[in-house]
C-alpha cells in the first residue's frame, strides 16, 4: 500500500490524499461501504463500482464463521470470491467485544466467543486474527483490538489500551513478510490522555496507518470529536488516519475537517432498508404519507439513476408495499449521495476552500432540525479549537 498526500487545506486539517494498493487507486478522503459478510446488502459489486467505490468493507469475524476463511482463500481469496474487483479492507472482529458483548470473554491472550450462529465456541487470538484476513486476501488488515464500552470505567479503559498495545505487537509479528497492508487502531473510550497514550504507542511500533476506534457507540457528538482531535493530534501526517464506524455525513464533514483520510459505516445501506433518504437539505423517511403524490425526485439537486427516473410518490408506493426494489433504489441513491459527498469535499480541499463548504453544507440544512441543532453543537466546538491545534506530530 502506498499513501501520497496531494493537498492541505490551509485553514483547518482537512486534506487529499491518494491510497493506493493492488486493486486499484482511492481518493481520500473516501467513505468504505460495509459489506460485512462479503456484500453490500442489495447492492452487486459492478454497481458498487459503477457508484464511483474503490475500497469496500468486510468483517473476518463474520466470514470466518460463514463460509469460512478456508473456503474463502481455496476459492482465490475474498477479491475472487465475491466478484469485488476493488480494494478491500477487512475488520478484525474487535468490535465484536461489543455488539456481542454476552456472546464472549477476554483474556490477555485473545477472545473466546460463542458463535451467535451455532453456539459453537472459538478464541480468536491476534495471531489467529492475521491468519484469516492474511488467507482472505484483504489489501488493508485491522490489528485485533478491545473496543470497550464508552460508558465503561476508567480502569476499564486502560485496561483496554494496555492489552490493544500489546495484541498490536502480536499483530505485527504475526503478519511479519506479509506484503498486505496492516493498521493499529487507537482506543481510549473517553478519555483524552489515554486516547493520546495509545496512539503514541501505536506509532512506535509502526504501521501502514492508523484508525480511531470505539466511537460513536451512544456518545455526545462534542466527545466523539474530542477524542478524534485527541488521537489525530499524536498520529503520523504521513500515513491515512481512519475514523471506525462513523457515520452520518455530518459526522463526515467534521472528521475530515479534524484531519480523517477514511470512514466506514452502515448508514447509507441500512438506511436505505429503513426508508430514510438523503438529500442536500437533510433526511427524508420516504414512507411518510405526504409522499404518496409527490411527483418530485428524492433529491433535485442529485445526478443518481433513482432521483433521475423515479419519484418520491413511486418509491414511497415501494416501500410501504415491502418490494425489495424500493429497498435497492434506496440504498443506491443513498450511496451515490454519500460518494457525491465525499467528492465534493475533496474538490473543497483541493481549493483550499474546505471551511467554506463546511459553512454551505449547513447552510442548506437549515429547516432540518436534526442538522441544524449538530450545526449549532459543532460550531460551539470549532470555535475553541485553534487553526493550530490541528497540526499532527511526525511521531
Amino acid at each position: 500500500m502506498e499513501f501520497s498526500v496531494v493537498q492541505h487545506d490551509p485553514e483547518c486539517a482537512a486534506r487529499s490524499a491518494v491510497l493506493t494498493t493492488a486493486h486499484g487507486t482511492v481518493d481520500t478522503p473516501a467513505f468504505m461501504p460495509v459489506g460485512t459478510m462479503g456484500t453490500v446488502k442489495g447492492i452487486a459489486p459492478d454497481e458498487l463500482q459503477g457508484l464511483g467505490f474503490g475500497l469496500m468493507l468486510s468483517n473476518a469475524y463474520h466470514l470466518y464463521l460463514r463460509p469460512g476463511y478456508r473456503v474463502i482463500q481455496e476459492q482465490g481469496g475474498l477479491h475472487r470470491f465475491t466478484g469485488w474487483p476493488g480494494s478491500m479492507l477487512t475488520d478484525s472482529g474487535g468490535f465484536q467485544l461489543v455488539s456481542l458483548a454476552a456472546l464472549r470473554t477476554v483474556t490477555d491472550d485473545g477472545i473466546t466467543f460463542q458463535s451467535h450462529l451455532d453456539g459453537s465456541k472459538h478464541h480468536w487470538t491476534p495471531e489467529l486474527c492475521m491468519a484469516i484476513q492474511m488467507a482472505l486476501g484483504a489489501d488493508i488488515m485491522m490489528a485485533l483490538d478491545e473496543c470497550p464500552a464508552s460508558s465503561c470505567s476508567q480502569t476499564q479503559a486502560h485496561a483496554a489500551v494496555v492489552r490493544t498495545t500489546q495484541w498490536a505487537k502480536r499483530c505485527v509479528l504475526a503478519s511479519h513478510g506479509c506484503s498486505q497492508a496492516l493498521f493499529g487502531i487507537v482506543q481510549g473510550a473517553l478519555d483524552a490522555d489515554l486516547r493520546r497514550q495509545a496512539a503514541c504507542e501505536l506509532v512506535e511500533i509502526g504501521f501502514d496507518g492508523y484508525a480511531i476506534g470505539g466511537l460513536s457507540l451512544g456518545e455526545e457528538k462534542p466527545a466523539l470529536f474530542a477524542m478524534v482531535e485527541a488521537s489525530v493530534a499524536e498520529l503520523p501526517r504521513s500515513h491515512p488516519c481512519y475514523l471506525m464506524g462513523v457515520g452520518l455525513p455530518e459526522d463526515l464533514v467534521e472528521g475530515v475537517m479534524r484531519g480523517v483520510d477514511l470512514f466506514d459505516c452502515v448508514i447509507p445501506s441500512r438506511h436505505g432498508r429503513t426508508g430514510w433518504l438523503f438529500t442536500n437539505r437533510g433526511r427524508i423517511l420516504i414512507k411518510q404519507a405526504h409522499y404518496a403524490k409527490d411527483e418530485s425526485p428524492i433529491d433535485e439537486q442529485c445526478g443518481c439513476h433513482v432521483c433521475q427516473k423515479y419519484s418520491r410518490s413511486y418509491l414511497r408506493h415501494l416501500y410501504v408495499s415491502n418490494e425489495m426494489l424500493g429497498v435497492r433504489l434506496n440504498t443506491i441513491h443513498n450511496l451515490w449521495y454519500y460518494q457525491t459527498l465525499m467528492t465534493t469535499m475533496r474538490s473543497a480541499i483541493q481549493s483550499g476552500k474546505f471551511l467554506s463548504f463546511r459553512r454551505r453544507f449547513y447552510e442548506q440544512r437549515r429547516d432540518c432540525p436534526r442538522s441544524a441543532a449538530y450545526a449549532v453543537l459543532m460550531e460551539a466546538g470549532h470555535r475553541s479549537w485553534s487553526v493550530g491545534a490541528h497540526k499532527r506530530k511526525d511521531c
